[in-house]
């Protein structure tokens, strides 16, 4: 049966098994705090069944558990950083810090990470640059999940990016999409689940849709709106792979291989706002962007419209009371973990509201 864990207990069993793996005290706790927080958003394809696929690739020494990043090349408002096989979140996370320090001091900034892993949720990260007064764009990309429009073969990854702004009263508008009709993670979170999945998500290997999860990681993930979603994710790996220097199409290794340098490059680029506009100013016309959006009189069977984020926000502050209900699969996972580490595992949630 599914298991139920409070979010702050969950975090720390996270950390310390990151700890475990010789990773450093506030980076493990960057790791575990990103994929909780995909949990409290509502998005298990990217939270705690990643763990086991993390600490693997550590303890086999294809991801270094301490990150050196370098950088090689520092133009001002333009930084390209050589992660080193480090562990993506700790380098989307410096990048992070890099970029909004560079956008306050130039208007706009630009930061290339070349070798570095998978990094969860590319909202975890504009969120923060979001925050801090900037208009945050970061793209990724990722192992071969589709195959090229009119191909049979995967070649392209989903290459998944996010945007996200400061939405005065609203707190943070934010988008994060990959380029398939669904993020990987979503189709291994299926098959923990034992569920099958939508038609339209993927097809098997021999290019037959498929509602099998397992046929379908083995499989294609079909892109979104056709052949536009090929395209996007297609010019998303000349941002993120060709024009920072690290790997792209086959070339990219995914986290869920324990072994192989990943390769995966990210780019960053942010705007201070300050730069462009009077903040308060910006503010006032989010908020009427925002209040303009969501007075749309709703369609049938809708209870509410909401903008980018929004739905996260929501369900974050529902499940820190509820807490995160795991998967039979993804609790079993965490049971050899925290056999290998000698880390107790979390007790169930209680009824008492959870701190953020």
């Amino acid at each position: 049966m599914p298991h139920t864990v409070g979010a702050t207990d969950l975090l720390g069993f996270a950390a310390a098994t990151a700890e475990a793996h010789g990773v450093p005290s506030a980076d493990a706790r960057l790791l575990a705090d990103t994929l909780v927080t995909a949990e409290l958003w509502g998005h298990p394809s990217h939270g705690m069944l990643r763990l086991p696929w993390y600490l693997s690739r550590v303890a086999g020494g294809a991801t270094a558990a301490v990150a050196t990043p370098e950088v090689v090349s520092d133009n001002g408002a333009v930084v390209v950083v050589d992660g080193h096989d480090g562990l993506g979140q700790v380098l989307a996370d410096r990048a992070t810090r890099w970029g909004v320090e560079r956008a306050r001091e130039h208007g706009i900034s630009a930061v290339a990470v070349r070798n570095s892993g998978h990094f969860g949720t590319a909202a975890y990260f504009t969120r923060k640059a979001a925050e801090q007064g900037c208009v945050a764009l970061l793209a990724t990309n990722a192992s071969p999940a589709m195959a090229p429009w009119g191909g049979r073969e995967k070649r392209v990854g989903t290459n998944p990016w996010s945007i996200a702004a400061p939405g005065g009263r609203y707190g943070t508008v934010v988008m994060d999409i990959a380029n398939t009709a669904v993020a990987r993670g979503k189709i291994y979170h299926a098959k923990e689940r034992g569920e099958p999945i939508p038609e339209g998500w993927a097809a098997d290997a021999d290019g037959v849709p498929t509602t099998d999860p397992r046929r379908a990681i083995e499989g294609l993930i079909l892109p979104m709106a056709g052949h536009k979603g090929y395209a996007i994710s297609f010019m998303f790996d000349v941002l993120a792979g060709v024009l920072t220097g690290s790997a792209f199409g086959s070339a990219v290794v995914g986290p869920y291989r324990p072994t192989g340098r990943s390769g995966v490059g990210h780019l960053l680029i942010c705007i201070d706002i300050r730069s462009m506009a009077d903040p308060a100013d910006f503010e006032q016309r989010m908020e009427a962007l925002i209040e303009e959006t969501k007075s749309t009189p709703v369609a049938p069977h809708t209870a509410e419209v909401f903008v980018p984020g929004e739905p996260e926000t929501r369900t974050a502050e529902r499940l820190r009371t509820e807490g995160i209900t795991l998967a039979d699969d993804t609790w079993t996972a965490l049971e050899r973990i925290a056999a290998a580490t000698a880390v107790p595992l979390p007790l169930p949630a209680n009824s008492q509201e959870l701190p953020a």
